[in-house]
């Protein structure tokens, strides 16, 4: 029977499509975790470089194990080969391999203007 008490860290950014399939899979599987946002906390993005050893996202902690720079098909693949999920039949509520959409592109482009630069 698949571990239900799993901890798992995701650094994310607020609006891409590579995290939001992170997203999906762990509703999917009703996985609780601690989502850290690279974009909102410059800090996180900071941790993910250290842990992961790679500046890419998203990058996914399980157990200490760090998947890093992965869709979310491989995040739920990893958790199957583990035994740490059963298989479901499911379907995620979001592409789970997919690039950011356009409007995901604008929406960062957006709060990147947002952002003021004081000297």
């Amino acid at each position: 029977m698949p571990d239900k008490d799993l901890n798992i860290t995701a650094y994310l950014k607020t609006h891409c499509g590579w995290s939001e399939g992170v997203r999906a899979i762990m509703r999917k599987h009703e996985l609780q975790y601690e989502e850290k946002d690279i974009i909102q906390n410059p800090a996180f993005r900071w941790e993910m470089e250290q842990r992961s050893g790679q500046p890419l996202s998203p990058c996914v902690v399980v157990n200490d194990v760090m998947l890093a720079d992965v869709s979310g098909d491989e995040v739920e693949a990893y958790l199957l080969e583990q035994g740490l999920v059963g298989a479901s039949e499911k379907e995620a509520d979001a592409p789970t391999d997919s690039a950011c959409t356009d409007e995901q592109h604008a929406a960062m482009e957006q709060a990147a203007g947002k952002i003021k630069f004081v000297q």
